[in-house]
Parts: structure tokens; C-alpha cells; sequence
């Protein structure tokens, strides 16, 4: 099907049976508009969820059989409470015996312990936050199993305001790196920001390991898995064995190669080839391999594989397989295709020398993502590194194939038509299935956030509104032929309040565009914080003018533009239309176009001199230089109550090029260019350091960090 006719009415049956599995049957572009979604769609996603609706009497039998499954229910496969709040509801005189996450075990309501040690407790407030086992003995026999989740009432927000960089760190080259941003650069850049220029935090791009090939899918919001990070990240002479390589003619010719590769960036100007990185880096790192590990470091190794576990040998051994038969798993052998078959466990043991390096590589890449969290908080930074969780998951790598029961079979993660895109987009992503999750206490989703805090002062989560609700896209369809399905936020919200309260560490939720209404209000009320661009913020429920900064809500990172957006300097000068109209991306004149654009932006530039934000400006408007107007726009945040306030590092020195254009795939080289001056030749960490503009914009910031703030 390649397009979409007026949508099939659903009959009461299927949508009833939709509402009882979380599965819209409507959805709204606009607050004044509902769509409906088609049969088909609906249809789709209940069978992904192994609920048969092909017929009107399999979704008669799939209906009566979902009622009396709830009926009978004493407890649903996660139960959550959140500390202070009202316990679950249960018939009069159940009895509540719980085993909590340590083995002690507690009876509530006074009734007797059916073993294990412990004791009564009076409510469930008295149990420590955690994942515990629940048992339930309703007084007519009844009992149900279930995981509780114990959860801090709110995360803790920032208390000072403070300032920080956000970047894309394989765009930032150092004189020292192989081509690439490293996370040697990332440690360095963190150090030196927060030892000179007074930043609170950086955040950076994905982290997570890519799907390998020729050519890697450059976008870091499509790994392989978002569990581990990518190797291709490490700094290869910060590895300890690399200074007892005992073959100096190899080591002078990797170096050869990791200068011309560098040269050719920022001399030359070519585009980032990160496939050439990691062949290099590969062959280092095989190198360094071949150093014995000494017994502190062989301890520490040791430590991590029993750590990390079972999940750690799945992704090393899809990351060895991937080396014989291709990175698409789902064209494998067919025995190889189910991680727990005996072939698989055969098979491993063949390659078992592969897994240990890429368990090797893991664990690298974790100590050195470790040791730059601990170089910005030495260096004063009150949170450090902010890293980011990609919304979904590639088709075919490694976590699909280690957690396929937790995926959704023939469907993807999208976004439905709006004012904005009228075929609406579909991401390529698998979903989680939300009743996988629920019936495995969540257990997929707190081994990721607990794996992405080990090394984070915070974590922004890349479409936050996905922890209620997903766009699924049926296989073979088009993005107009999806339809909602809900998760169930309270326990997604509760597993990451709990994860990041032990982690002692923020969130940052991307809640830019449509959101359904209560969910910003349900992030805020739990503590985590959103994400506001000084563009998209205007007054959409009156006149559509700029929002004031009094009127700005504080619980968020406030900043001018982000990788997905024009950098200012682009929308100041309108060469980001002039951009997208060679590329053909514009759908009217060019005149149009910029005449547009240049409305937007004198519209704000109107603002910053009213309210004397612009140097020579009290209350008229007059012509200012570029670097005066970027420094103009980041007062305005100032003034705004927002708790962090971030600066997309390439506005700082000019760059005028997006990291990622969307709508674009081999149009524009999206996530492989780097930072470059407003000339577009590409700059150095050391060469940043040492820009008079960029001491000048964040001297302002640093001047003014003290702004406003709002309680909670």
C-alpha cells in the first residue's frame, strides 16, 4: 500500500479491543482535530502483540478472553508506588507479602511471613526504593505474582543554574585524534569548560554502538545497540597496554595513517569517514590486544564481565557472528537467528577468541566514557557529562537480536501526519512491546538506564513523550497507515526516577513538538526536566508572538538551536533557506522562502532590542553585527527561569553548516561533518580553546549564569 484512502470504520468489537490493549483508534494532529485510524493499522498492532483480530470472530473470541483475563487479574505483571503516594488498589483483606531486592522478605498489613527473614511493615512506604517481588493472597484464595516498583516521589532538579556545551563529539577533532572526535577529546573539552570557561555540564550525541558496515549508518540515533557504547569513541593511546606495544614499525605506520586521515578533515576538507576510523582503530586495538593485561587490570576486566553479564556476552557474540555472516542477523543461518539455540551456543564457542575482544572493547570504551564523567566533575562541572538515549534500536543488530521477544515483529517507530509533515515520518525503529516490559518487571529498560548512568551526570532521552506513547508504523506501509500504542509511563516514568535517583542524576527530556496534553505536566511533577528552543518558543495559544522570558518554564535546558536545527548563525543570515533551496527541500519561491525566514528572525531580533539585549538597542532596532546578535539571543535565555542553559558549541566560533538536515539522506552529509568556521573550514578543539568569539559568547554566559529562578 503506498498511499491512504479514507480509513476503514472499525467495528465496536475491535475497538474495544484496541482500547483494552492500548492501541488508539485515533489520533489527533491538531487540538481541534481527530483522525481515525484505519482497521488495518489497528488490526497490525494488535497482532504484533499476539492478539489475533483477523476476523469478526477472532476478535470477538480475542475480546471475551482479554475481559475475563482481567477479571480474574488480582495484580497486573508490574505494580508501582511511588513513596507517599496511595497503595494499589486490592479487594478488602488481601494479604501483601513482599521480597525485596537484598532477599529479606516482609509481610504487610500485619499478616504472618510465609517465610524468608524480615518482618511486618505497616505500608509500602516503609520498603526501600527498589524492584521487589510482590506476592498477593486475596481472602477467596486468589494470589498473583508481580514485580513492585518502588519509586522516589520526584527526581531532584538543579538548584543553581548553570551553563554547559552541547556537541556532537565525533564532529570535534583535536590534534590528537584518529580522524574523529574521541573520548579523549570529550575528557579534554570537559576539563578545559569547566576549568575556564565555568560550565556546569556537556552533552553530547549518542554514545551507543553502531551496526557495522560498508558504509556504517553514520546516524547515532540508529545503533546496533543502545546498551554498550561504540568503540570507534576510543582514545587508543589512552589504553594502557598501548605504551607496551613492542612493534614500533607498526605502531609509526598507524600513526602515518591516523594523520593523513586527520589531515584530510581539517586540512583538505573532506567529510568524517568513520569507516576509515575504525578499521584503523581496529587494527590498533588488535595490537593492543596482544599485551598481556597485568593482574589489577585482568581483575578489573574480570569485575566487568561479571558485571555486565549475560547481555554483555550477547552483544560480544553478535558483534563476532556479524564478522562471519553480515550485520543483518535476520539473514543468518536460521539456527544462529535464535540466541539460546544450541547452534548459537556452539558457534560461539568457534569464534569465542571474537567475543573476548569485543567484550575487551566494551569494557575500554566504559572506563574511558568513566574517566571523563570524573575529569568534569574535577574540574568543578556540578553535573558533567550529559549523554543521550536514541528513542529506538536498528532493525537488525545487536539488542533486536539478543531481546527479540521485546520487540514488536513487523513494525515500526514513527510519527504521524501533522501540520508540519503531511505523510509523516517513519523512523525505522523497531518498538518495545509494552506488555514484554510489564511482564519482565521492566527489567530490559533498567539495565539500559542503568548502564547509560555509569557514566553520566545526566541523561537527555531523544523524544521523552515515547515513555507514554509510540507511533507504530505496520511493515510495508506507510507512515499515514500507523496508529498509537500506549506503555505504561507510570512504570517507564517510575523505573527512571528510580535508576537516576541512584545514579544521583538529572533527566532531560526532548519534549519538542506535539505533545499530548498532560504529559509535560506528568515529566515536571516527577522532576525531569524539558528541553526549550528559543525559535519554537512563542505563544501558540494566543497571538503566536515570541514567548517572553518571564514566561518561560524553569524546570528545563533553554538553548538557541540543536543538531537538528540551523545553527544561528545559518537563521541569522538566512543561509540555511538558501540551503535547503539547492538541495530542493523548499516547496515554493525562493523569495518566499527567505522572505519568510527573515520575518521569524526580525521578529526576535525585535524583541532582544526591546528589551535592550542588543548593544546600542533600548528600544529601537538597528543593525548589529552577527556575533553581537548570537550573544543577544543567549542573554534572552538568561532572563528566562530555565535551570540549564546549553549553547550548541558550533554557534560559538560561526558555523553555519547543520550537523543533520532531516528529510535529507544522500542529499546532505548529515552526523560526518566537522565543526567548522562561518568560512567552513574545519577547527580544532585547540583552535576553539583559543577563540576570541567563543570566550566572548561564553563570558556572557558566565557573567550572567546567576539569573532568575523559580521553585519547583
Amino acid at each position: 500500500m503506498t498511499g491512504q484512502g479514507p480509513a476503514e470504520p472499525l467495528s465496536e468489537a475491535l475497538t474495544r479491543l484496541a482500547e483494552l490493549h492500548g492501541v488508539a483508534t485515533s489520533y489527533s494532529p491538531s487540538p481541534d482535530r481527530s483522525v481515525p485510524a484505519s482497521a488495518t493499522a489497528v488490526t497490525l498492532a494488535l497482532a504484533a502483540l499476539d492478539i489475533d483480530a483477523s476476523t469478526p470472530a477472532a476478535t470477538a473470541a480475542a475480546l471475551a478472553t482479554g475481559r475475563q483475563e482481567r477479571e480474574r487479574r488480582l495484580l497486573p505483571p508490574t505494580v508501582v508506588h511511588w513513596t507517599g503516594a496511595a497503595p494499589p488498589t486490592l479487594p478488602p483483606g488481601t494479604r501483601l507479602r513482599v521480597e525485596t531486592e537484598d532477599g529479606t522478605t516482609h509481610t504487610l498489613n500485619g499478616a504472618d511471613s510465609s517465610g524468608g527473614s524480615g518482618g511486618s511493615v505497616g505500608s509500602l512506604d516503609e520498603l526501600p526504593p527498589g524492584v521487589h517481588q510482590l506476592t498477593a493472597t486475596a481472602p477467596d484464595g486468589r494470589t498473583a505474582d508481580a514485580q513492585l516498583i518502588v519509586a522516589p516521589a520526584r527526581l531532584p532538579t538543579p538548584t543553581a543554574r548553570s551553563h554547559g556545551l552541547l556537541v556532537q563529539l565525533y564532529s570535534l577533532l583535536s590534534t590528537r585524534s584518529w580522524g574523529m572526535g574521541d573520548l579523549g577529546d570529550l575528557a579534554e573539552l570537559a576539563d578545559w569548560a569547566g576549568r575556564s570557561l565555568g560550565s556546569g555540564f556537556l552533552q553530547v550525541n549518542p554514545l551507543h554502538a553502531a551496526v557495522p558496515g560498508a558504509p556504517t549508518d553514520p546516524s547515532p540515533y540508529r545503533p546496533s545497540s543502545r546498551r554498550f557504547p561504540d568503540p570507534v569513541y576510543l582514545r587508543v593511546q589512552d589504553i594502557p597496554e598501548y605504551a607496551y606495544v613492542d612493534d614500533p614499525d607498526r605502531v609509526r605506520a598507524l600513526l602515518a595513517r591516523a594523520d593523513r586521515l586527520r589531515e584530510s578533515v581539517l586540512d583538505k576538507g573532506e567529510l568524517i569517514d568513520r569507516d576509515a576510523v575504525w578499521a584503523l582503530k581496529r587494527e590498533a586495538l588488535e595490537l593492543v590486544r596482544e599485551v598481556p593485561l597485568g593482574p589489577g587490570r585482568r581483575a578489573a576486566y574480570a569485575d566487568f564481565l561479571s558485571e555486565q553479564g549475560q547481555a554483555l556476552e550477547d552483544h560480544a557474540t553478535w558483534n563476532a557472528l556479524a564478522e562471519v555472516h553480515g550485520p543483518d542477523w535476520s539473514r543468518w543461518p536460521t539456527a544462529l537467528r535464535d540466541p539460546r539455540s544450541a547452534e548459537t551456543a556452539r558457534a560461539r564457542r568457534e569464534v569465542m577468541d571474537r567475543v573476548d575482544f569485543h567484550c575487551r572493547l566494551a569494557w575500554l570504551t566504559d572506563a574511558q566514557l568513566t574517566a571523563a564523567q570524573r575529569v568534569a566533575r574535577d574540574a568543578g562541572m556540578p553535573v558533567g557529562i550529559v549523554h543521550d538515549l536514541a528513542v529506538g534500536v536498528h532493525p537488525t543488530g545487536a539488542d533486536t537480536w539478543a531481546q527479540q521477544d521485546c520487540f514488536a515483529a513487523g513494525m515500526s517507530v514513527g510519527a504521524p501526519p501533522d501540520a508540519f509533515n503531511s505523510l509523516g515520518q517513519d523512523w525505522g525503529l523497531p518498538p518495545w512491546r509494552p506488555d514484554r516490559l510489564a511482564a519482565a518487571g521492566y527489567a530490559p529498560y533498567r539495565r539500559l538506564l542503568r548502564a547509560l548512568f555509569r557514566s553520566a551526570g545526566a541523561l537527555r532521552i531523544d523524544h521523552v513523550m515515547g515513555l507514554f506513547r509510540l507511533w507504530w508504523v505496520p511493515q510495508g506501509h506507510p507512515p499515514t497507515e500507523g496508529t498509537y500504542v500506549r506503555y505504561d509511563a507510570e512504570a517507564m516514568l517510575a523505573v527512571l526516577v528510580l535508576e537516576a535517583t541512584r545514579a544521583g542524576a538529572f533527566v532531560i527530556g526532548e519534549d519538542l513538538g506535539t505533545v499530548e496534553p498532560g504529559v509535560r505536566e506528568r515529566l515536571r511533577e516527577r522532576g525531569v526536566l524539558g528541553t526549550s528552543v528559543l525559535w519554537f518558543e512563542r505563544d501558540w495559544d494566543g497571538d503566536g508572538r515570541p514567548l517572553p522570558p518571564e514566561s518561560w518554564r524553569a524546570d528545563c535546558l533553554a538553548t538557541v538551536t540543536t543538531h537538528d536545527l540551523p545553527p544561528t548563525a545559518a537563521r541569522l543570515t538566512g543561509a540555511h533557506v538558501e540551503l535547503r533551496d539547492r538541495l530542493g527541500l523548499t516547496t515554493r519561491p525562493l523569495a518566499d522562502e527567505r522572505a519568510e525566514a527573515a520575518g521569524d528572525t526580525g521578529e526576535w531580533l525585535g524583541v532582544l532590542a526591546r528589551l535592550g539585549l542588543l548593544p546600542g538597542t533600548g528600544g529601537g532596532h538597528g543593525p548589529t553585527s552577527e556575533e553581537a546578535e548570537v550573544q543577544a539571543l543567549h542573554r534572552f535565555l538568561l532572563r528566562t527561569p530555565a535551570r540549564l542553559v546549553g549553547v550548541w558549541l558550533p554557534d560559538a566560533i560561526g558555523d553555519r553548516r547543520p550537523q543533520n538536515l532531516p528529510g535529507t539522506w544522500d542529499q546532505y552529509p548529515n552526523w560526518r561533518l566537522p565543526i567548522a568556521d562561518p568560512a567552513a573550514h574545519p577547527t580544532t578543539l585547540e583552535a576553539l580553546a583559543a577563540s576570541p568569539r567563543l570566550h566572548a559568547l561564553l563570558e556572557v554566559l558566565r557573567r550572567d549564569t546567576e539569573g532568575p529562578q523559580q521553585s519547583p
